[in-house]
């Protein structure tokens, strides 16, 4: 688990007053409620220094730590591999 996934974990488990892994849906388990969501999208927002804009609001994006941690990776370019910058020369 890498350590963005560890501290959503974190975050969701003292949250939620229960264990969670990185890949449970807490929404399908009936833990969470649209008004956690609101929270969950501040604590991201918060914690990795960006905002989630309307158009990033998708459930989906939020359902697990795993899917949180992509959509950090790719809302901070984290996530995409170097550019070489030496092509079609």
């Amino acid at each position: 688990m890498n350590g963005i996934t560890e501290e959503v974990t974190e975050f969701l488990t003292a949250a939620l007053r229960r264990p969670v892994g990185p890949d449970d849906d807490y929404f399908a388990l009936g833990l969470a409620d649209s008004l956690f969501a609101l929270e969950l999208v501040t604590f991201v927002e918060e914690r990795f220094s960006f905002t989630v804009e309307v158009e990033d609001l998708d459930l989906d994006s939020f359902r697990t730590a795993t899917r949180i941690t992509e959509f950090v990776l790719r809302k901070t370019g984290a996530g995409r591999p170097a550019e070489t910058h030496d092509q079609g020369a």
